[in-house]
């Protein structure tokens, strides 16, 4: 039988099921050699020649391809469509040509399929052809440079910026767009403006909103009205008039669907539509692919087959009538960066079946199934007509004019299917007005605005009635008749990336690809050089350091002009126009020699550098007009940038006698120093230290080189609510440093404390016999501060009647469902936190993820990566020693011996 080689066991599932037992389709669970992690894999003094390794983890898979070729000399290579796949296949081939499974008389073919469906297998299995060269050899440079990238410049980072992590050639340059982005918001400084709005009247009683367009018979500007008075000027010029309707204009207008799902756009819209993040979605579009419900995820196309396009045609018409079909198919076409990715769009392979009909299990296959469904569907719909209105009122006198829009719906088209989501949130004019005639008078509804009023003024007491019948606070000012609304605004700095915002913008540079997306934001992040907050993408100090650093010492690599020149050279590789050993030349001979200006810098000179070109972010001006360098502690040292093992931060010159430090985001950042002021003669301050904030006594003397200290209360790696540094006062500080408690001597002797520890609240106890204290842990933080004698006493017996009560079995929160590979998983309650659970792989949730929100996809990808670092093979070496008596050779005790350096080069 033909052996049949595809990358995981659900596609191998999936395709042997359509081949039937005429075939063996086997796995090769993805790549199986790859460049070993230590210097020298890649040569460029020897034309680039790279040393290549089968992990230990893939012998096994190569192994079994090896046994099934014995028995047939036909192998079909079968993995994905895009170079990644090309490269397996490659890899494969070579691997067991090495190990002479492959010899001369065997029948080596490569098929490919956008979508694993019968019709596309059986086509591609009667159209073979050879390993695309070209596409390797793309791959092979794409790996080299990545290589040459980090194992250059990582080590630059290592010695000049302790702390730092790695650096990666495409992963720097998206980093750097995150810390450009910050510094844009840091710099930015907001310009208050108002709008007015005023609610009006029909003359049938029906109510619209108009909003103020010019002022003082002029057009009204956005700064025009810059402060409160001129806000209520403008109000009192409006609520004083009487306004008539001067102009009604209805303009018919549509809107087309957007085009087919390509990888950016899919993981832009579940960014957008369910906050699933790059990687997220694309392991779920991944397991959709293998179980033959979609087509193809890595493509950067968006053209669809003209079968698939008849047949979406089909569906529509089926299910919502001939009307929503247009008169010819709609076709969609992009320039592909590079043409070997793409692919056709990503669709569903059967246009018939949607969600409900599949019966998918895993809510976030389920979910996105939906939407690629719904996307595919609404592109070949009709286009949604409507109608835009506009209404322009104005007093008499024309010294005031309003404008009101609206829109209606006449035929909804796609609209009925889907709409595409929006990044940030537009003004809304979309709003239905009612029958507004010209020449009609517009009447104030009064007391309509109240409500917004009353809302606006929630966070304020000083509501005041400014003499002439209006109500006003520092935020807005509402007229006599409650009509007329001034609301207050300020211009905002540009929005933080979200995951679908990056992937945009990367696109538009052009860095990086449909495969290098996903991993490339998941990699910054597992650096921590960028933490994921609300959806939105923070740097990290140490992620800000090292940008300012490739910014002054290694620009040209992390400009965006650059990176996208190279993706482009890269793309003339793989369509076979221009050599690989030629460009990864080309790029050693400027980027060795920049790295071997670096060589020579001393970790002093580079932090002057950063400090010079960081010197606005972290010295702005105050309001004082001090010199901002100067330690706001001791008032005589000059601040400086000073670098740690967690990253950047600013520091007094005169350390140790002075040991005032803040973030380098600058004074007033969370996790600056600060005095909370002072008690029985000592100091007590806030400081942020290697494990998070905490309050401290006095500071460190001679006598006293440890004074007392305590962190603030966390759960779950929360601030405990009240407790956050930012609402940290004295008298909070104080409590916390009453810490230990004690409660008081127990009836047996011994004094019981409470106190705060790893894993929360406790009492301590320990009886003069005893040879070590008893620990109770309290259920709630208050209890630490207000728990009795009596209830001391009766929870410390219980606990020494039962002393194994606290080692109960992990609690359930969430039964998940099943594993593919078989085997239930749930989400446990442990010491540390909640943990995934699948046998007997135990993986840690992230701080930011809540059991009741984990999804499967999720699930899996912590399982995955837990047993990829041994989580779920610790218990092999037991076998191992177990067979131990059976008699070994002594060479064999040596080979053993060696596996675990061969695993830690790797």
């Amino acid at each position: 039988m033909p052996v049949v080689v595809v990358e995981s066991p659900a596609k191998a599932k999936t395709i042997n099921k359509y081949l039937g037992s005429d075939y063996t389709v086997l796995a090769s669970y993805g790549h199986v050699r790859d460049l070993p992690a230590k210097n020298g894999s890649v040569d460029p003094e020897h034309d680039f020649e790279m040393t290549r390794e089968i992990a230990n983890d893939s012998r096994k898979h190569v192994a079994a391809i090896a046994e099934a070729l014995k028995t047939d000399d036909a192998l079909i290579l079968a993995t994905d469509p895009d170079r990644e796949g090309e490269a397996i296949s490659w890899h494969l081939k070579e691997a067991l040509t090495k190990r002479r499974s492959i010899k001369k008389t065997t029948d080596v073919k490569r098929v490919t399929f956008n979508a694993i469906t019968k019709a596309a297998v059986t086509e591609a299995m009667a159209n073979p052809r050879d390993i695309d060269a070209p596409l390797v050899e793309a791959y092979l440079a794409r790996r080299a440079l990545d290589y040459l990238v980090g194992f250059n410049l990582s080590p630059v980072l290592w010695r000049k910026l302790p702390g730092a992590r790695s650096a990666g050639r495409v992963q720097s340059v998206c980093l750097r767009l995150i810390v450009e982005r910050e510094m844009e918001i840091e710099a930015f400084k907001p310009r208050e403006y108002w709008q007015v709005r005023a609610q009006l009247t029909t003359p049938r009683g029906q109510n619209y909103e108009a909003r103020l367009v010019s002022y003082k018979g002029s057009k009204l500007d956005r700064f025009d009205l810059a402060d409160a008075t001129q806000a209520e000027m403008a109000v009192d010029a409006v609520a004083k008039r009487a306004l008539t309707v001067t102009g009604v204009e209805a303009k018919p207008a549509s809107r087309n669907p957007s085009a087919p799902f390509m990888t950016s756009t899919l993981q832009q819209e579940a960014s957008r539509k369910f906050g699933m993040g790059a990687k997220v979605c694309m392991s779920t579009a991944q397991r959709l692919y293998e179980a033959g419900h979609i087509t193809y995820m890595r493509t950067d196309g968006i053209d669809m087959a003209p079968e698939a396009v008849a047949q979406a045609r089909e569906a529509i018409k089926d299910r919502f009538g001939e009307k929503y079909v247009p008169g010819s198919p709609r076709i969609y076409k992009n320039k592909a960066k590079n043409a070997q990715e793409a692919h056709e769009c990503i669709r569903p392979t059967d246009m018939t079946k949607d969600a409900e009909a599949l019966k998918l299990k895993d809510a976030d296959q389920r979910r996105l199934y939906d939407l690629i469904w719904k996307r595919t569907l609404a592109c070949q719909m009709e286009a949604a007509r409507l109608e835009r209105t506009t209404v322009e009122i104005a007093s008499e006198d024309r010294q005031v004019g309003l404008r009101a829009t609206g829109q209606v719906v006449l035929f909804d088209g796609f609209l009925r299917v889907y709409e595409e989501g929006r990044d940030e949130p537009v003004e809304d004019d979309d709003k239905r007005l009612p029958q507004i005639m010209q020449g009609e008078p517009a009447g104030f509804a009064k007391g309509a605005l109240q409500e917004n009023f009353d809302k606006a003024a929630e966070k304020t007491d000083d509501v005041v009635d400014s003499g002439q019948g209006m109500q006003r606070h520092p935020g807005a000012v509402l007229s006599g008749d409650g009509a007329t609304l001034a609301l207050q605004s300020f211009t905002q700095p540009p929005p933080r990336y979200t995951e679908a915002t990056l992937v945009k913008r990367m696109e538009e540079l052009g860095i990086g690809r449909p495969s290098t997306y996903a991993s490339v934001i998941t990699t910054i992040q597992d650096r921590e050089y960028v933490r994921k907050e609300q959806n939105r993408l923070f740097p990290e100090d140490k992620g800000r350091i090292v940008t300012i650093f490739l910014l002054n010492f290694f620009k040209r690599y992390v400009e965006y002009d650059f990176t996208a020149g190279l993706e482009d050279e890269l793309d003339q590789v793989s369509a076979g126009a221009f050599d690989y050993k030629d460009l990864l030349a080309k790029f050693w001979r400027d980027f060795s020699a920049a790295i071997a200006e670096t060589s020579d810098l001393r970790i002093a000179e580079v932090l002057d550098v950063l400090d010079d070109a960081l010197a606005p972010q972290l010295y702005p001006p105050r309001d004082d007009g001090s010199d901002p360098r100067i330690c706001p502690k001791c008032g005589q040292g000059r601040l400086h940038l000073k670098t740690s093992r967690t990253g950047g931060f600013v520091g007094c010159g005169n350390y140790p006698e002075c040991t005032y430090t803040r973030p380098i985001a600058g004074e007033g950042a969370d996790g600056e120093e600060k005095l909370l002021g002072e008690d029985a003669g000592d100091e007590i301050w806030l400081k942020a230290g290697r494990f998070g904030p905490y309050v401290q006594r006095g500071e460190p003397t001679p006598e006293n080189k440890k004074p007392p200290r305590a962190s603030l209360p966390k759960k779950g790696g929360a601030y405990l609510p009240g407790w956050d540094p930012a609402d940290m006062t004295l008298e909070k500080a104080l409590t916390l440093l009453t810490l230990p408690r004690p409660i008081g001597m127990h009836p047996d002797g011994g004094e019981i404390v409470s106190n705060l520890g790893r894993f929360g609240p406790y009492i301590m106890h320990q009886m003069p016999d005893e040879p070590k204290p008893v620990y109770v842990n309290l259920k709630n933080f208050e209890d630490v501060f207000e728990i009795g004698m009596n209830h001391a006493v009766e929870l410390l017996a219980e606990k020494r009647a039962n002393p194994g009560r606290g080692r109960q079995a992990a609690k359930a929160l969430r039964e998940m469902g099943d594993h593919p590979d078989g085997g239930k998983i749930a989400v446990m309650e442990g010491r540390f936190g909640p943990y995934v659970k699948w046998e007997k792989v135990n993986a840690t949730l992230p701080k930011d993820v809540e059991p009741a929100d984990l999804t499967m996809a999720q699930a899996l990808e912590l399982i995955a990566a837990k047993a990829s670092k041994g989580g779920k093979k610790k218990a092999a070496p037991k076998k191992a020693a177990a067979k131990k008596p059976a008699a070994k050779k002594p060479a064999a005790k040596k080979t053993a011996a060696r596996k675990p350096a061969a695993k830690k080069a790797e």
